[in-house]
């Protein structure tokens, strides 16, 4: 019988859909997990790959990820769900402890697996910024930035009723209060950074695009929020400094990015272009 259901939004992704689904399904038991696919907007073999995996598969002729995740949560069977990048790697054993975290009525509403960055062929800038973002509290604490989250019934109803943003992984972390949300540290979602820096700046600059589209509406303005958990200031990276001073020149890599993707997200941000994405495919080689 379903124990929970994995919603995977997948555009063009042939190249990496099947290495997620084979981790996914790897061990699991028949039918232990209702797993739909949803291939938006693709014009390459990301459909057919996913049914050979044994997926459910649904197709949209929309390149939406908003889109995807309504059409998938419309075909779920079960709950907890689990909502998951395709980009990623998650085990089976890491989707067991997601589900079994929220099983029951005394655990949290939301939660996401722990990061594993692959950084060892980064160059070093990559390398550099990604040190000190892992270390910021506001990334430590939320579910965001995983490439995974699953929620309880009641946690999808309260995902489900906020007002579609681009930055759908923050705004389901801001939705919930850091008492009702967990990171649970036995499952690790892998994550595939940007390979040169050029790829890390189009990431960065969506981020700021996506944390201003957030701060403006009415999420940022929520009681679980309060705007100030997406947030990071320098005091957060003074504290990192203080901590471990040799990373010192990985902070200067940091906010030379940060200030970088700032000013390029700055006319997106007046021109209020949410729906813009761009795409790091470097990650995907």
């Amino acid at each position: 019988m379903t124990s929970a259901s994995v919603i995977i939004p997948a555009h063009n992704e042939a190249r990496v859909i099947g290495r997620l689904l084979t981790g996914l399904l790897g061990e699991a038991t028949p039918d232990e997990f209702d797993v739909v696919v949803v291939a938006n907007g693709c014009d390459d073999d990301t459909a057919q790959i996913a049914r050979d995996h044994g997926a459910r598969v649904i197709e949209t002729p929309i390149p939406s990820k908003r889109e995807a995740l309504r059409l998938g949560d419309e075909a779920a069977a079960g709950f907890p769900r689990i909502y998951v990048d395709a980009d990623v790697e998650l085990t089976t054993a890491g989707l067991r402890a997601l589900r079994d975290t929220l099983t029951g009525s005394s655990g949290p509403l939301a939660a996401a697996p722990d990061r594993a960055l692959v950084l060892r062929d980064r160059p070093w800038p990559v390398r550099a910024y990604y040190a000190v973002w892992t270390r910021l509290p506001a990334v430590r604490e939320g579910l965001f930035g995983r490439g995974v989250i699953a929620v309880s019934e009641e946690g999808n109803r309260r995902i489900m009723d906020l007002p579609p943003v681009m930055g759908d992984d923050l705004a389901a972390s801001l939705a919930f209060t850091p008492a009702e949300r967990r990171v649970v540290r036995t499952a690790h979602a892998v994550i595939h950074p940007p390979r040169t820096l050029a790829d890390l700046l189009r990431r960065r600059v969506r981020a700021v695009t996506v944390v201003a589209e957030i701060d403006q509406g009415p999420i940022g303005q929520g009681p679980t929020s309060g705007g100030q958990h997406a947030r990071t200031g320098l005091s957060d990276l003074a504290g990192i400094g203080g901590r471990a001073p040799w990373l010192l020149p990985h902070l200067g890599v940091f906010l030379a990015v940060t200030v970088v993707a700032r000013a390029r997200a700055r006319r997106a941000v007046k021109a209020k272009d949410y729906t813009t994405w761009l795409r790091d495919e470097s990650s995907r080689i």
